[in-house]
Parts: C-alpha cells; sequence; structure tokens
C-alpha cells in the first residue's frame, strides 16, 4: 500500500470540488455549499492563488486533501496555516492519511519559519477531536470563531447596526 502527498494539479479543480462536496455531505452541510468548480478553480489556480490544495493518494487514488491558506499572528510576528478543509475518504479512513496530511503541512509550516498550523472542528465530531488530541493538538475552547455574511455583512460594509 502507498501514499503519496502532492500539491493539487491545474487540471484538477474538478476533483477538489468534488472532495469539498464529499465533506460537506459528511459534515451535514451541503446546503452550505454555494461555490463551483470553477471558483476553487480560480482560487487555486487563477493569478494570484491564496489558497492551496494537498491531495493524498492511495494508491494512485484520490484518498483525501487539506486546503489551507497562509494566516499571519501578530502576537507570534510570523505566519502559519490555516487549515479550512481537512478531509479523508470514509472507506479509506484508518490508514493514517490524515495524520500524514497534518505531519506534511506542519513541515510545510517548518520549513518556511512559520510559526503554528491551526483549524476549527465542529463540536460534535468527536472522532476528530479525538484525533487532533492524540496529535498534540490544543482545543481553543476560550476562543469563539466569528462569520458575518449575506445581508449582515453588506449592512456592516454600509454601516448598518
Amino acid at each position: 500500500m502507498s501514499l503519496t502527498i502532492r500539491r493539487a494539479r491545474l487540471d484538477e479543480a474538478g476533483l477538489v470540488f468534488s472532495l469539498v462536496r464529499e465533506l460537506a455531505e459528511y459534515e451535514k452541510l451541503s446546503h452550505e455549499v454555494h461555490a463551483s468548480e470553477a471558483d476553487i478553480a480560480d482560487a487555486l489556480f487563477g493569478a494570484s492563488p491564496r489558497l492551496f490544495c494537498d491531495v493524498a493518494e492511495w494508491n494512485g487514488e484520490p484518498a483525501g486533501f487539506a486546503v489551507w491558506f497562509v494566516n499571519f499572528s501578530t502576537f507570534a510576528g510570523s505566519h502559519g496555516i490555516y487549515l479550512e478543509d481537512l478531509f479523508v475518504r470514509p472507506a479509506l479512513r484508518g490508514h493514517g492519511i490524515g495524520k500524514a496530511l497534518l505531519m506534511h503541512l506542519a513541515k510545510h509550516c517548518l520549513a518556511q519559519g512559520w510559526s503554528r498550523l491551526q483549524w476549527a472542528v465542529l463540536d460534535w465530531n468527536a472522532p476528530s477531536i479525538a484525533f487532533y488530541k492524540s496529535l498534540g493538538a490544543e482545543l481553543m475552547d476560550e476562543w469563539t470563531i466569528c462569520r458575518v455574511s449575506g445581508a449582515a455583512l453588506t449592512a456592516l460594509s454600509e454601516g448598518a447596526r
């Protein structure tokens, strides 16, 4: 059995989008996927990409992915990786693919001189929480993610509220 991790290729926007939809289905959030394959292609492979994707292949077949972007900590004074999506197809879990993707990103952080790798996990996802803790991840329970989107984003941009 072999595992390979590599950067997504220009012709794989469809694969990445398919994995996004599989992740959304697993998280019971399919109704929140408004992106298109073209949106993903532009974000990953446009003129100035700010989004990156590493694909894990198990025996030459796509097994999962990590979608991430560079962030910055003013407290640490350094960049890091924010992992937007980590997903391994259910039939291929238990082979160390998720851990290998996280190791790959950790090595990339260190090679760049960056100080952290961070992500969010749904609070109901006990298997993932246990997995992340087993890798040494610190759950930041004192932090709450905030989001402004849709009509609230428009209202905020216009100074309403």
